[in-house]
């Protein structure tokens, strides 16, 4: 009876004394003079099995195998004499599949990020990718059901685009043209209109823009996908390709965004913490000594909400020495996120209506003139995890941002078509799916929780 690992133990009493086959690989062997022992792994779990095998098996061939190893094992499963387990696997018979050399380079000792970042294609099998590659898989199904069982409509957005949502121009550009000989206009310009698209096209930044269209006719709709950024930052928190969650919502206004974020967050936190126990224990053990007191909290929290200048009010009255001098025109540094998080609430924080000219063209401008109905939530431990805001629904201050930040509207007519044709008040958010993911392991890292990072300098694998 062939069996994976994860069936097993969901019912280990059921299996005890059966014959079993199972298949996976060696992730350590501790040999003896009569005996050994095997750590297996099939990867369907993120526990391993301890494989026992003595001279009544083939031990001659088994104490030659090697750690990363690709074997089939036939035994049953018995009750170990051994303190710290249940159960272990009496080997009967263990075949060879695929050797592993001497040199093979994930040997059963610790190892350091950035050499296992250089083998991408082969840190899955270590216990801290196992671990954090599992969840991964686990929070992107906690999102699909969050809005699946609300009803939202799930919106594949396109990679390609004509235009820039954030208006920051750090895209990278999609082109067939030969580099080499380039066709210009009588200007000297490029001429795009020989190009695949008949004009200049980039990897998508943000689905946002696109699903606004479509909340106009679902109501609710999210995106899961790809993005893209040119950024040229080595940041332990950016990448040049990551995933993004954002999700769209007609007739809502900016504190039912807030809403919607809160029970998001609480959702998957909660589901994380349910599927995946081992892999949270391992990371609070090993990674991050207070994430499960952490994310746990956060199931209890009351979410503050205060507005920029209401945050930088209370920065200022800290008296606390920062770096970077808390400003009502700016953004609000790391540090800031930290104190209000970690000190002075000790809580998660929304921060609301933001200096109009360091957010973009799209948001609502608020009734001072001054502000747009933006939201940042911060977090403990992690500061900024989700940016909202609700959507400018009038045309004309919708036309007149974008003549004051310099979006040009060639291109953006059906942008502004949305408003013209039954347009209505609606919000939105993103949610970057990796700074989620280091958010929910404590990785720290945002190279360690994608499976082939893509950064400045490196498009390996």
């Amino acid at each position: 009876m062939l069996v994976n690992l994860n069936d097993l133990y969901k019912d280990m009493e059921n299996f005890v004394g059966k014959d079993i086959v199972l298949e996976g690989w060696i992730r350590n062997h501790r040999k003896q003079k009569e005996f050994g022992f095997l750590d297996f792994s099939d990867g369907t779990n993120f526990k391993t099995l301890q494989v026992v095998y003595d001279n009544t098996a083939n031990f001659d061939e088994i104490i030659k195998m090697r750690v990363g190893s690709s074997i089939r094992v036939k035994g049953k499963l018995i009750s170990s004499p051994a303190k710290g387990q249940a159960y272990e696997f009496k080997a009967h018979n263990i075949e060879l599949l695929g050797d592993s050399p001497e040199n093979y380079p994930i040997q059963p000792k610790r190892h350091t990020q950035e050499f296992l970042r250089s083998i991408s294609y082969l840190r899955p099998r270590t216990n801290l990718f196992q671990a954090v590659f599992r969840v991964r898989s686990v929070a992107a199904m906690a999102i699909h059901t969050y809005f699946q069982d609300r009803g939202y409509i799930y919106l594949h957005s396109p990679l390609i685009t004509g235009s820039d949502c954030e208006g920051a121009g750090e895209m990278f550009q999609v082109t067939t043209l030969d580099l080499d000989k380039l066709p210009r206009n009588t200007d000297g310009t490029i001429d795009y209109k020989k190009d695949f698209f008949g004009k200049q096209t980039s990897l998508t930044v943000s689905g946002q823009l696109q699903g606004e269209a479509f909340a106009m006719a679902f109501k609710n709709i999210y995106t899961f996908g790809p993005t893209f950024r040119a950024e040229n930052s080595h940041t332990k928190t950016h990448a040049s390709e990551f995933w993004m969650i954002e999700p769209e919502m007609a007739f809502c206004d900016l504190k039912g965004c807030m809403d919607i974020e809160e029970d998001l967050l609480k959702f998957i936190v909660k589901y994380v913490l349910e599927k995946c126990p081992s892999e949270i224990e391992f990371f609070n053990n090993f990674v991050d000594k207070g994430l499960k007191q952490r994310l746990n909290k956060i199931l209890t929290s009351n979410f503050v909400r205060i507005t920029h200048k209401e945050a930088i009010d209370i920065l200022k009255k800290s008296n606390k020495k920062f770096e970077f001098e808390p400003n009502y025109d700016e953004d609000i540094a790391t540090e800031h996120e930290k104190y209000l998080t970690e000190e002075h609430f000790k809580s998660p924080v929304f921060i609301t209506d933001w200096p109009k000219d360091i957010k973009a063209f799209y948001m609502r401008l608020n009734n001072d003139n001054k502000t747009v109905a933006a939201v940042d939530l911060l977090v403990p431990g992690s500061g900024e995890l989700m940016g909202g805001s609700q959507r400018e629904e009038r045309i004309d201050l919708l036309v007149k941002r974008m003549k004051e930040l310099g979006v040009a509207e060639n291109g953006m007519e059906w942008y502004l078509d949305l408003r013209k044709y039954g347009g209505v008040y609606h919000s939105g958010f993103g949610v970057g799916f990796e700074r989620l993911l280091m958010y929910l392991t404590g990785v720290e890292n945002i190279r360690d929780v994608i499976p082939f990072p893509r950064t400045p300098g490196n498009c390996e694998f």
